[in-house]
This record gives C-alpha cells, sequence and structure tokens, in this order.
C-alpha cells in the first residue's frame, strides 16, 4: 500500500504539469484509504513543480534497484 511521504513514480503523462512518466513525486495526502493520491512533484533544486490528485493506475511504488534520472522541465506557454 502506498502511504503518506512514499515516492511514487507516475505510469502516465500529465501534459497539464509537463509532467512525464517516470517522474518521481512525493505522496502528501492518501485519499479514501487508497482511492486516490495527492502527489507533489518539485525540481530537483526544490521549486514545486505541481500537486495533483492522481488515481492509483496513475502512480507506482519504486522498484529495488531502479536509479533516478534527471530531465529538464520544459516551461509551458502561458
Amino acid at each position: 500500500m502506498i502511504n503518506e511521504l512514499d515516492s511514487v513514480i507516475l505510469t502516465v503523462d500529465i501534459p497539464y504539469l509537463n509532467l512525464k512518466k517516470s517522474d518521481m513525486g512525493t505522496v502528501v495526502m492518501v485519499h479514501n484509504n487508497g482511492e486516490g493520491y495527492e502527489v507533489e512533484f518539485i525540481t530537483l533544486d526544490g521549486d514545486t513543480v505541481g500537486v495533483t490528485t492522481l488515481l492509483p493506475s496513475q502512480i507506482r511504488m519504486i522498484h529495488r534497484m531502479e536509479i533516478a534520472n534527471a530531465r529538464p522541465l520544459e516551461l509551458l506557454a502561458a
């Protein structure tokens, strides 16, 4: 089960936040015993990209022997 403060991995792209499948976030709230999750995504230097509500199918736990990867965040047009 995914709990608050767990690091999770996106399983889908979230275009409105410019997040890509495999980006890592932190669960900040669990809704209704895991029916949904509030997940915060930040840059490596600590700036918040966004907080969004996600379904269990849109995130997964980190698996053993995985390695983090960095990518530049493209700015969205205003």
